[in-house]
């Protein structure tokens, strides 16, 4: 499952609750790894995030409500999915 909508949204609200500094310096290969071993809980996440329809505010509460590793989580798929996206821009 990927995050729907605006992904701007999601970074922004990331942004705002001080999300995005941590995992810039994590290790994104660590962060990865425990993704893919954990696929439903990152289903459930994206499932979480999407249900907001792209409200900052809902994101944030919903973000606020996660342990630091989902939200670690949402980080790293936002990153990934906005990758994707200029990598497809670039393509066309």
């Amino acid at each position: 499952m990927f995050i729907q909508g605006d992904l701007q949204a999601v970074f922004d609200a990331l942004y705002s609750i001080g999300a995005i500094d941590p995992v810039l310096q994590a290790d994104w290969e660590k962060i990865n790894g425990e993704m893919n071993a954990n696929p439903r809980q990152v289903h459930n996440i994206c499932h979480s995030i999407n249900s907001c329809s792209g409200d900052r505010k809902k994101i944030i509460e919903t973000l606020l409500g996660m342990d630091q590793k989902s939200v670690s989580f949402v980080a790293l798929e936002v990153a990934r999915e906005f990758s994707e996206f200029q990598d497809r821009k670039e393509l066309h």
